[in-house]
């Protein structure tokens, strides 16, 4: 294995924790502030350095809801940092930045549209 397949191995093992780790922390939180239910997190990305994690949540009630409660999740984001600390047990802990995954939002919609062009199909027989 070369250096860069090790550090993307490396990478990904990280992520993965990061996602575990974040999504009980957002649990927790969701079930003490009402104004955090429904999020979900879909994704955590870091980048090429692992100065910074790219958190992906989705909202069912859409990207103008997921911008109020990101506000919440601003306010929080000390607590998950040191909550990160804690887990990690690593020298540095990344940078949170929230961002809404619009990729959920286009898989639904896609499939939205083959469910009805499966029914209208259907109804063509």
């Amino acid at each position: 294995m070369n250096q860069s397949n090790v550090n993307n191995i490396k990478r990904s093992q990280k992520e993965s924790l990061l996602l575990k780790e974040l999504s009980k922390m957002l649990h927790q939180l969701s079930l003490d502030d009402s104004q955090l239910e429904g999020l979900t997190i879909n994704k955590v990305q870091l980048s090429r350095d692992k100065s910074t994690c790219f958190v992906y949540f989705y909202d069912p009630a859409g990207i103008e809801s997921f911008k109020q409660k990101k506000a919440a999740l601003i306010l929080y984001k000390p607590s998950l940092r040191k909550g990160i600390a804690a887990a990690l047990h690593s020298r540095y802990v990344p940078e949170i930045r929230f961002m809404f995954d619009i990729k959920f939002e286009k898989q639904q919609r896609i499939e939205s549209i083959i469910d009805s062009v499966k029914k209208e199909f259907k109804n063509d027989k």
